[in-house]
């Protein structure tokens, strides 16, 4: 048993390196792309719908919140705000291309396609936002009151623990992967001796290992480049202070749930028999406005305990945390925009539980 904590220990740190190193340079390109561009939308319902959809493929949230200032501002409508949200996978988006890439571009495609002929329809329909309550307070950032970009060498002339940190994890990262120390072994029995687990075998593949590594490496150049201002601000502040320890407590506590549970019940048994009611209780754990719950249904559909339809229904529901803001911005279009997506999410639920996939 120790040895497979141990394994669960060395599973969890590699996801979170993973989505941590693929944050780091999600907020990089992010932040450096002009994001003020997008107030161009205002006069084109298509774009808006369009450019919308295509900001909800990004990782993470920071699509999803831009939208979401958008809409507080009146530059795109609710048909584009409802296509992001339904696109956006949150930071699950992260772990998902880590762990199980195949699995997360099929997801992505269908969510977009399906976000677009939606947000189309609701563009028909609804002419008018439910903006009622809207405050208007959102800006779209932009950082041109400081540099970006510094000079790598007085950057480590006169570097601060932020960057000593970061580096140092960065460095032991790309070690433990092209090293082999952060592998997932093929002896943890991860399920009963009836189940197949097809867990974290991703992770096996040495070309994927050093695609990782490669984008280590570029993530390390960009630590080493970046202004302190930079730095601080963005990659420590945002992605490492808000999401590192959640993300890691988040995952390690779901594969100890799930392995423990393995001993005493066999999941994939009961996922079988219940099927109906798993798909409901993704359904509503999609509702909640938070990236960190959804890891489990990936875990889980990993260890071949659910069908695809469940993971597909959870992750159309689901937004992370980026309709947070909205939530703050306008209740009533974060409840009608809920709404609209957990009835679509059952259609699209039950039809693939019944079609057997």
């Amino acid at each position: 048993m120790i040895h497979d904590i141990l394994d669960i220990v060395r599973n969890s740190l590699l996801i979170t390196g993973l989505v941590m190193v693929m944050m780091l340079v999600i907020e990089y390109i992010n932040i450096t792309s002009g994001r003020q561009r997008l107030l161009k939308l205002q006069n084109s319902r298509f774009k808006q719908l369009l450019v919308a959809a295509l900001f909800g493929l990004i990782p993470g949230c920071i699509g999803g919140f831009v939208i979401v200032s958008l809409f507080a501002h009146g530059i795109v409508n609710f048909g584009a705000l409802t296509a992001v949200m339904i696109v956006s996978l949150g930071d699950e988006a992260f772990m998902m291309f880590a762990a199980i890439p195949e699995t997360a571009i099929i997801i992505t495609i269908l969510l977009f396609v399906i976000a677009v002929i939606i947000g189309f329809v609701i563009n028909l329909f609804i002419k008018k936002a439910p903006l009622s309550d809207c405050k208007n307070r959102f800006e779209i950032q932009t950082d041109k009151n400081y540099n970006i970009h510094g000079n790598i060498l007085q950057n480590l002339k006169n570097i601060t623990y932020q960057r000593i940190v970061l580096i140092l994890g960065i460095v032991v990262f790309i070690f433990g992967i092209l090293s082999g120390l952060l592998d997932h072994s093929h002896e943890t029995q991860f399920t009963h001796e009836d189940c197949i687990s097809h867990f974290h075998l991703v992770f096996n593949e040495r070309w994927l290992n050093i695609l990782f590594a490669v984008i280590s490496i570029a993530t390390l150049y960009i630590i080493m480049k970046v202004s302190d201002t930079f730095l601080n601000k963005h990659l420590w502040g945002h992605i490492i202070k808000k999401h590192f320890l959640k993300i890691l407590l988040w995952t390690l506590g779901a594969l100890l749930a799930i392995y423990f549970l393995l001993h005493f019940i066999n999941i994939n048994e009961w996922t079988v028999n219940n099927r109906i009611s798993v798909l409901l209780f993704a359904l509503v754990i999609g509702l909640i406005p938070e990236s960190g719950p959804h890891i489990v249904f990936i875990i889980l559909f990993m260890n071949g305990s659910i069908p695809f339809s469940v993971l597909l229904a959870n992750s159309f529901v689901q937004d992370g945390h980026s309709a947070l803001p909205l939530l703050a911005e306008s209740k009533k279009s974060f409840v009608y925009m809920k709404l609209m997506k957990l009835a679509i999410g059952i259609i699209i639920g039950f039809t693939g539980i019944f079609a057997g996939f």
